[in-house]
């Protein structure tokens, strides 16, 4: 069964990446969702980004790679804006991942990475976090590095249009982007 490890948004592990885990279980995966802030969350980025900095990235790295040390090493990496990077920080270390699933951020991945690995990021557009102006690069660079990369955008969708419980919500990107990961996991169960 193919496993997969859901890192949190900067707002912390809030219902949007509970749902999304289920709806993953549902179809037939094994989903780790990791609480790197250990029960905080927050309402506003502004009040993520101030938790994030009082715990410090050296720790949530460091609790990030702790939640993934006894997972299969073909586990899905997968985040939502902070966790894409959280992510990609775990993929230097875990040369077997099986995928990286991107929503919300572009991530800087290795200079070299496993030949063909399936790469995918879902991005809002326009998003800071993902510029639009910085993807044929981003998509350029992860091609060098020997990434089978993807890119998809939906404009007109906030930053966190997968989120139902956010303003930036927009149900019908949010959909084709369910269909997408669906169709972008190894192994999909039949159903």
């Amino acid at each position: 069964m193919t496993h997969v490890a859901l890192f949190h948004s900067v707002l912390g592990l809030r219902p949007v990446e509970m749902t999304w885990a289920e709806r993953l279980r549902a179809a037939g995966y094994d989903v780790t969702t990791p609480d790197l802030y250990r029960g905080e969350t927050a309402s506003t980025l502004e009040d993520g980004f101030a938790v994030k900095d009082r715990i410090g990235w050296g720790a949530l790295a460091g609790r990030a790679a702790d939640a993934v040390r006894d997972l299969p090493g073909d586990t899905v990496l997968a985040g939502m804006s902070m966790g894409a990077v959280i992510a990609g920080t775990l993929l230097p270390h875990r040369p077997d991942t099986a995928g990286v699933l991107l929503l919300h951020a572009i991530i800087g991945l290795p200079a070299k990475v496993r030949p063909g690995l399936p790469v995918q990021l879902h991005a809002g557009d326009p998003d800071d976090f993902a510029p639009p102006a910085a993807l044929p690069g981003w998509l350029d660079a992860a091609t060098r590095s020997g990434a089978d990369a993807k890119v998809f955008t939906y404009p007109g969708a906030g930053h966190f249009y997968t989120d139902s419980g956010l303003p930036d919500h927009d149900e019908d990107a949010a959909a084709l982007t369910w269909q997408r990961i669906l169709e972008f996991l190894p192994d999909q169960p039949s159903g």
